[in-house]
């Protein structure tokens, strides 16, 4: 076992297929798949299974990654380490964001950091609130952005974006020649609910709770897995659904879908820079925090 094999063993977990996991490394399927055997002969147990077209990890596989990912995280850190004694920035940060933050907000922080330090390569992993906050309290990511405060008192969060929800229904709706709707109607529009886990469905469910109703009140059709597919639910008539503006930016601009107010509901969050409290930052992560500091005008003491 050594560490490039960690790597590619990641890839194909991440990945959810050996041949991808081959092109991000620049190496043959078959190539891989020997990589993987030497893990799993080393460790005596079948590490990945192969479930129709995805490579999906067995529990040891799963407890792998975990350790794998640390390490990898350790080499990373030493390598960054070692470059900032010599006055270098440079090395290999990840960093993770919850569904809207990891595709709308994260990649142009993640751009502008990366043509300030032009070598230090960045890498974005993007699940729900639940899975970033988790792998970063494990240690996997040193750093999230989510979209949901934990109770976990080894998080510590700051809120560096406040994002103003609306209720999206597709430009062909009849609730579009409403200039608001009340919970009654809305409760008995075929509604489109994000997973369990999302930071969305929390904050919706949060704000519906303090006006005396629950999600269970919705006339549900259906639950994506994605904001993307929501918004696909949306525009084929499927369904409506409250959504971040930033998450449906180009269709509102388009007309192809509306934002109507629903009255007495104020669906507002907040985006969390979301970090270990015990936890020493790595010199990149450091950074890293500090140009968020200077791009959102946090407050000093993050690091």
């Amino acid at each position: 076992m050594d560490l490039w094999q960690l790597n590619i063993f990641c890839k194909v977990v991440e990945r959810k297929s050996f041949s991808k996991a081959g092109q991000s490394v620049h190496l043959s399927q078959p190539t891989i798949s020997s990589h993987i055997r030497d893990l799993e002969s080393h460790f005596g147990c079948r590490l990945i299974d192969r479930l129709g077209k995805e490579a999906v990890p067995t529990k040891a596989g799963r407890l792998l990654y975990q350790h794998a990912r640390r390490m990898l995280q350790l080499r990373d850190e030493t390598e960054t380490a070692m470059a900032e004694f010599q006055g270098a920035i440079k090395g290999r940060f990840v960093v993770g964001g919850s569904t809207i933050p990891g595709a709308y907000i994260l990649p142009k922080l993640v751009g502008g950091f990366a043509e300030r330090h032009p070598d230090v390569t960045l890498s974005l992993v993007i699940g729900d609130s639940d899975q970033i906050l988790t792998e970063t309290l494990e240690g996997t990511l040193e750093l999230g952005i989510i979209g949901a405060l934990s109770k976990d008192r080894r998080a510590e969060q700051i809120c560096i974006l406040e994002d103003i929800m609306g209720l999206m229904v597709p430009a062909s709706h009849p609730l579009t020649d409403r200039k608001s709707i009340d919970l009654e109607t809305l409760s008995k529009t075929p509604f489109i609910l994000r997973e369990k886990g999302s930071g969305t469905r929390q904050a919706i469910s949060s704000h519906l709770k303090t006006l005396g109703i629950s999600i269970e009140d919705l006339c549900v059709v259906a639950e994506m897995g994605n904001t993307q597919a929501v918004i696909q639910g949306i525009k084929s008539g499927l369904g409506v659904s409250i959504l971040s503006p930033v998450a449906v930016e180009e269709e509102l601009a388009s007309g192809r879908i509306r934002c109507i107010p629903v009255e007495g509901l104020h669906l507002s969050r907040n985006f969390y820079l979301t970090r270990h409290r015990d936890r020493t930052p790595s010199p990149l992560c450091t950074a890293f925090i500090r140009y968020m500091q200077e791009i959102y005008s946090l407050p000093e003491g993050l690091i």
